[in-house]
């Protein structure tokens, strides 16, 4: 007998049929007598769907309401959950991310997990019951309603799993596993069998889609093996683990794309010491978000000033502006610059540390595609670049065929 936690995305249990599917997989492994604790995303769509009747009443809407707003709609996923089993007559209880014990700080839609107390989970599995949590939220000490942010229900799992300490943990998806980058755009990516801590981190920061960064982040702390899977076949699907040395001999793991990236910049802004330092101030205590940062510094003036440009989340945009709107005059730049038709583009791979030239081979890959570079952030096992939307996919393909599908190293 195992304790497994297993989580389903809303694609997994995006309907009736597939959320009877999953109740048809959940069966299979209480029938050999494991004990199984469930996290479930709202069904598919419908997060979107809530946040559509927000921005219809206001574009920018108060945060603890739109926590209240979204949380409902995996607390309809696991009642029909539980609906899916009891129809075949196995013994489940539905809980809301409050009621699994689950208590963050008060950072609403981006809230941070503090402290599980899976006392209620324990009993209701020793009662012989299949526990089927909320996925995405949590409560603050003093009663709110909280969402951990997109894709907050992976991070839900992990973190339930190591506080459990299950003996298994399995990331129920559309894919088979994690590929090399998006099958979707890219029809010649390869599944990995398996993959590390760092790499499944960066890729997942990136804008790969099949898992929520702060999850893995959370799984790496506490040594969470993890395994990403379909939930519509019996395929293996990939281990999420501890590096290895095997790993390092692959240069790069993978290529990934985020399109959800958007571009600010601010125009001469007075370049003096502890300005940008006020600036990242200001987008902290607002919860931005802040990935690349590029500074240019003017010479030969009088009065010196720098153009300042760094990226965050689309989503996060308009709050952005609103925030630099309202600063201009205590900061004392001339224009703010938005822009949304970029995207990042990114390889990963933990190979990197022992390789070089690996960054030279992908901007020359890029360059011969005809494609700018409007910004560079690397780590010692990524590189990213900022280019224009509209020739993302193009640089996704061309920067896949050149380090995975023909295996370059770069050296």
């Amino acid at each position: 007998m195992a304790l497994i936690v297993q989580k389903y995305g809303g694609s997994s249990v995006g309907d009736i049929e597939r959320i009877k599917n999953v109740a048809n997989r959940i069966r299979e492994y209480h029938d050999r007598g494991d004990q199984i604790v469930v996290v479930v995303s709202a069904m598919r769509g419908v997060t979107d769907h809530l946040i559509g009747l927000a921005n219809q009443l206001m574009p920018i809407p108060t945060e603890r309401e739109m926590d209240v707003l979204l949380s409902t709609g995996e607390q309809t996923t696991i009642a029909l959950t539980a609906m899916a089993l009891h129809s075949l007559n196995l013994p489940a209880v539905s809980l809301t991310g409050a009621q699994a014990g689950i208590q963050t700080d008060g950072v609403h839609t981006k809230a941070k997990i503090q402290n599980i107390t899976p006392t209620q989970i324990h009993d209701l599995l020793d009662a012989g019951n299949v526990v089927i949590v909320a996925g995405f939220q949590g409560r603050t000490p003093d009663g709110n309603i909280t969402t951990l942010g997109r894709g907050g229900s992976d991070l839900s799992a992990i973190a339930i799993a190591a506080a459990v300490k299950a003996d298994l943990c399995q990331i129920y998806t559309d894919v088979d596993g994690v590929y090399t980058t998006d099958p979707r755009v890219v029809p010649n990516a390869r599944k990995l069998e398996e993959i590390a801590y760092d790499e499944m981190l960066e890729l997942a920061s990136l804008g790969a889609k099949v898992m929520q960064s702060r999850s893995v982040e959370y799984a790496k702390k506490f040594g969470v093996v993890f395994e990403v899977r379909s939930s519509l076949n019996a395929n293996p699907g990939t281990i999420v683990k501890e590096e290895t040395t095997a790993m390092e001999g692959v240069v790069v793991r993978g290529a990934s794309l985020d399109k959800n990236q958007a571009k600010v910049t601010l125009v001469k802004v007075p370049d003096h010491p502890g300005v940008a330092a006020r600036i990242f101030r200001f987008l902290a205590d607002a919860a931005l978000n802040i990935d690349m940062i590029v500074q240019n510094i003017s010479h030969g003036s009088d009065s010196p000033s720098t153009d300042l440009s760094f990226t965050v989340e689309k989503v996060d945009l308009a709050k952005a502006r609103k925030l630099f709107d309202g600063l201009k005059s205590e900061i004392g730049f001339q224009e703010l610059v938005t822009d949304e038709d970029v995207a990042k583009l990114s390889i990963v791979g933990v190979g990197m540390r022992g390789h070089s030239g690996v960054a030279a081979r992908m901007f020359e890959t890029l360059a011969e595609a005809g494609i700018n570079i409007e910004m560079i952030s690397t780590s010692e096992i990524k590189i990213s670049v900022i280019i224009a939307l509209d020739v993302a996919e193009k640089g996704l393909a061309a920067v896949h065929k050149a380090f995975v599908e023909e295996n370059t190293t770069g050296a």
